[in-house]
């Protein structure tokens, strides 16, 4: 059995719901894609009674005794988080945070991984199977919702991420993404999106976002997502006073990289963080020297980023037995 296990997760960006109007007898649905950084790595190993020091140690204890209670009862970890995902960007990092935690558990253990399954058992996925999903593979996903028996949604469609592509995000850290008991009010309030919506939205991820990937197609790739942001923005924008974005200054700085050509402007999940695509590192340098300034002036920070096509990496150490 392994003495130690470090895990290393990325960010996910998600880039949209599919279907808010469930009339097919499933729901939500969504479009993901995993990024280099930032990411929330940590390392767990057995102890006489357990503890956890680092970023998000409060959370992380939580979710270990979660862990603990169905994989490993009455085991002691000592947990150790060297870097987290910041929390309420858009990044998915409690999703991350409690996968990673499961998945090392599982290989101290000597338990088969199970992300699916450590997703229902840590309350994550209530609405989105896209972090389970990226947290095995990477790249870009599709998850196909929650039905009436859904523990948590289904991966249908894996497309690698064009490794000469890049992102860029924008972050205002003067605001927080909608989370907890307000984020779970915000979906009872709101009422079921059209049938047309849904249809459109999943016509737009089918027949465009998913063949522009496959064709190395940046602009049909940046149009899907940003007909997408549309169209999710305006269905979420009366619990974001009124606005697509939940940060307006990131709102106008996301508009000034389109105007400068970047393609698939929007904000991930509740955000604040905005995002958009340019074709490669040379494009997304120029760009930010072009905006850097200006995004400074109004508190804003932005930075580059590759799409990431592997998933979580989890390492074991295994004791070495002294040689008489």
């Amino acid at each position: 059995m392994a003495a130690t296990v470090s895990v290393a997760a990325t960010a996910r960006l998600h880039l949209g719901f599919l279907d808010m109007n469930g009339g097919l007898g499933r729901k939500f649905g969504g479009l993901g894609l995993s990024l280099d950084a930032p990411a929330t790595r940590l390392t767990l190993a057995r102890a006489e009674e357990n503890s956890v020091e680092g970023p998000e140690s409060a959370r992380g204890a939580q979710l270990l005794a979660r862990a603990q209670a169905a994989l490993a009862p009455g085991a002691a970890h000592a947990l150790t988080i060297h870097e987290a995902i910041p929390a309420h960007s858009g990044f998915g990092s409690g999703t991350q945070l409690a996968l990673a935690i499961a998945a090392a558990l599982r290989r101290l253990e000597d338990l088969p991984h199970d992300s699916a399954a450590d997703a229902a058992l840590m309350s994550r996925g209530a609405r989105s199977g896209l972090g389970a999903g990226l947290f095995v593979t990477g790249g870009v996903v599709v998850d196909g919702g929650r039905g009436p028996g859904t523990l948590t949604p289904p991966v249908i469609a894996r497309s690698a991420f064009p490794e000469a592509w890049r992102v860029l995000l924008i972050c205002d850290p003067t605001c927080v993404g909608l989370h907890g008991a307000d984020e779970r009010e915000a979906f009872v309030a709101l009422p079921p999106s059209s049938a047309a919506e849904s249809g459109e939205l999943c016509r737009l991820v089918l027949m465009q976002a998913l063949p522009a990937l496959a064709e190395r197609d940046l602009a049909a790739f940046g149009a899907a997502v940003a007909r997408i942001q549309e169209i999710v923005g305006d269905y979420f924008a009366p619990k974001q006073g009124g606005r697509r974005f939940t940060s307006a200054k990131v709102e106008a700085a996301v508009g000034r990289l389109s105007r400068e050509g970047a393609t698939g402007g929007g904000q991930t999940s509740w955000g604040p963080t905005g995002f958009a695509f340019v074709e490669s590192e040379a494009a997304a340098r120029e760009m930010v020297a072009r905006i850097e300034a200006e995004a400074r002036a109004e508190g804003l920070a932005i930075s580059i980023h590759k799409g990431l096509n592997s998933g979580a990496r989890i390492d074991a150490v295994y004791a070495q037995v002294a040689s008489r």
